[in-house]
C-alpha cells in the first residue's frame, strides 16, 4: 500500500484534498468509529447516532466508486471493540497493511491533531496534513489579516471576505443595499398571535444504516443524555442538498426578520439547521452562499435575510474558526471571570421550573439543537450570571448539539457565550436580566417566575443572577465603554444598600441550590 486515507467523522466531503492523485490501485480509505469520540465528553444520543450514521453512509458512497475503505465499526458490547482510540485501532492497521505514508485533512479538534501527530512521531511512519479546503479563508491568510490588528472584530474580517469574493459587493466595491451588516433590521419578536402555522422543517426517516445505528447506541450508550425518538437528521450530502432547497424556499425569506425571536414549542422556526451537515462537511458553504444569492437574484428573498444568513457562514463560522486554531492550545484554559462551578443538572435533563430554560432544553433533549438566541441568551446568558467554568460550558455544549465540533463550540461557548477569553471573540459579556427573553419571546408569560422582580418568592433566576454578575464583576466591567449603561444602573441599585443586599442573597441561595 502507497497511501493510507485517514478520514475523520467530521470530513465527509467527497472532494477533500485527501483525494488529490488518489489512486485506487495503490492507495486505501481508513475510517473508524471509536468509543473515546463518543465518551470524551458525556455525548447525546442523537450527536453519536448522526456521526456513525454519516460515516457510515459515506463509506458505502466510497466503495460504490470502487474505493477500498478500512472500516471499524462500533459493536453493541464493549467487549468486542478492537480499541477504544483513533491511535490504538490505526495502530493495528498499520501493521496489519504496511502503508508508506498517512494522509489526512487538517482535523477540527486541536486535540485529535496532536494526538495523531504524537503517534506518527512514536511509529516512525510518514504523515501528510493537507488543508482543509472546505472554508473560505487558509490559516495563513487569517494571519495576514491579524498581523497588525489590537483588536480581531468579526465586522472587518467579513468585509474582507464580502470584497475577495465578490459576494453581494456591487460594481464599485460597495455593499449591495448600503451597509455592510443588516443585523439591526434582524431582531424583530413574533406579534402576540405568534409566528405562522405548519413551520415544518424537511425531516428524513432513518434508512437501514441508521436504523442500525441507533440500535446499537440505545444498547451501548443507554445512560447518555438526549433521546433518539426524533431521529429525522441528514446524515448523506444528498439529504442535506435537499435541507438546504426546502429552508432557501420555505424559511430563507423571513429568516432575517425573526432570526432572534423564540416561541413555546418551536424548535427551529425559520432557521436552517444546516450548521450540523456543513459541519460533517456534507454541504460546503459555498452551496449555502451561492443558494441564497440566486434567492435574492430572484426576488426570491429579502437583502436583510439572505446577507444575515451570509454572515453567518462567510462571515462568523470563517471567523471563529481561524479565532481557535491562532489561539490553541492556550484558548482553552481562558477564564476571564475566575469561574469554577459545572453546569448546573437541569442542562442536561431540562427538569426546571423557567419556561426559557425549559422550552431551550426541550429543543436539546429532543433534536440535539436550539438556535443562537436559546444558546446564547437562554442557557449561555444564564450560565455565565450563575459562575459556571467557561470550559465547563464548553464540554457541555460539545456534548449535547449535533453541529458541536471543537473548533465551532470553544469560540463560541469560551469566547462568545461566556467571555472567557476577556473579549478576543466579542467586544462585551452578552448578559442581560429577564427583560430580553420576555421581549424575544412568550415564554415570560407561561412562566412561574416575573422577569420584572429581582428578589422574592417570585424574582426571575435570570433578572436576580443578572444583577449579581453585574455587582460581583464590577471592578472588570467598569471600563468597557459597551457596558456603561448597565454598570450605571447597577450604580444606582448599589446606592439601595438593603436592596442590593438582597440580590446577593438571594443569589447565593440560587447558586448554592444549582450548582457544585
Amino acid at each position: 500500500m502507497r497511501n493510507l486515507i485517514l478520514i475523520l467523522g467530521d470530513q465527509l466531503d467527497h472532494h477533500s484534498a485527501v483525494f488529490n492523485q488518489f489512486d485506487a490501485k495503490t492507495d486505501s480509505v481508513w475510517m473508524a468509529e471509536v468509543a473515546e469520540e463518543a465518551t470524551h465528553v458525556w455525548c447525546h444520543k442523537l450527536r453519536i447516532a448522526m456521526f456513525f450514521s454519516a460515516m457510515r453512509h459515506f463509506r458505502d458512497e466510497l466503495r460504490e466508486k470502487e474505493i477500498s475503505v478500512h472500516y471499524h465499526q462500533l459493536p453493541q458490547q464493549p467487549s468486542k471493540d478492537s480499541g477504544s482510540s483513533f491511535r490504538e485501532v490505526l495502530k493495528l492497521d498499520i501493521e496489519r497493511l504496511q502503508p508508506q505514508k498517512l494522509i489526512l485533512v487538517h482535523p477540527g479538534d486541536h486535540r485529535v491533531l496532536k494526538a495523531f501527530q504524537r503517534a506518527v512521531k512514536e511509529w516512525d511512519i510518514p504523515l501528510e496534513i493537507r488543508e482543509d479546503r472546505h472554508f473560505y479563508c487558509t490559516l495563513e491568510e487569517f494571519e495576514e489579516f491579524a498581523a497588525d490588528r489590537k483588536e480581531l472584530r468579526l465586522e472587518y474580517f467579513y468585509r474582507m471576505l464580502r470584497k475577495r469574493e465578490n459576494i453581494l459587493v456591487n460594481d464599485n466595491g460597495e455593499p449591495e443595499g448600503g451597509e455592510w451588516n443588516l443585523d439591526h433590521e434582524n431582531r424583530e419578536a413574533f406579534p402576540k398571535s405568534g409566528p405562522k402555522s405548519g413551520l415544518k422543517p424537511r425531516r428524513f426517516r432513518p434508512d437501514d444504516i441508521t436504523k442500525q445505528v441507533i440500535e446499537m447506541v440505545s444498547a451501548r450508550f443507554k445512560d447518555h443524555p438526549g433521546s433518539l425518538d426524533h431521529f429525522d437528521i441528514p446524515v448523506t450530502r444528498s439529504e442535506s442538498l435537499k435541507k438546504l432547497n426546502h429552508f432557501i424556499k420555505e424559511y430563507l425569506p423571513n429568516f432575517g426578520k425573526y432570526e432572534d425571536a423564540m416561541w413555546t414549542d418551536e424548535t427551529t422556526l425559520y432557521h436552517s439547521q444546516l450548521s450540523a451537515c456543513l459541519n460533517l462537511k456534507l454541504l460546503n458553504p459555498r452551496d449555502c452562499v451561492d443558494r441564497a444569492l440566486k434567492a435574492w437574484q430572484n426576488d426570491e428573498a429579502p437583502l436583510n435575510s439572505v446577507e444575515g444568513f451570509i454572515r453567518q457562514i462567510l462571515g462568523w463560522r470563517e471567523f471563529i474558526r481561524c479565532v481557535y486554531w491562532s489561539k490553541m492550545p492556550k484558548y482553552e484554559s481562558l477564564n476571564h471571570f475566575e469561574t469554577t462551578h459545572d453546569v448546573p443538572q437541569f442542562f442536561w435533563d431540562g427538569q426546571t421550573d423557567m419556561e426559557c430554560v425549559r422550552q431551550s432544553m426541550n429543543s436539546v433533549i429532543n433534536h440535539g439543537y436550539a438556535h443562537h438566541i436559546h444558546r446564547l441568551m437562554v442557557l449561555g446568558n444564564l450560565s455565565m450570571l450563575a459562575g459556571v467554568d467557561p470550559y465547563k460550558f464548553h464540554e457541555w455544549h460539545m456534548a449535547m448539539y449535533l453541529d458541536a465540533i471543537d473548533w465551532v463550540s470553544l469560540p463560541n461557548t469560551l469566547g462568545m457565550s461566556q467571555y472567557g477569553d476577556g473579549g478576543i471573540v466579542g467586544s462585551k459579556p452578552y448578559c442581560s436580566s429577564g427583560n430580553y427573553i420576555n421581549k424575544m419571546s412568550n415564554f415570560c408569560k407561561n412562566c412561574r417566575y416575573n422577569f420584572k422582580e429581582k428578589t422574592g418568592e417570585k424574582a426571575c433566576p435570570i433578572t436576580t443572577l443578572y444583577w449579581d454578575f453585574l455587582d460581583r464583576n464590577y471592578n472588570k466591567l467598569k471600563n468597557n465603554p459597551r457596558m456603561n449603561f448597565q454598570v450605571k444602573n447597577l450604580e444606582k441599585l448599589r446606592k439601595k444598600s438593603d436592596e442590593m443586599e438582597a440580590v446577593r442573597d438571594q443569589a447565593e441561595s440560587i447558586k448554592s441550590d444549582w450548582l457544585q
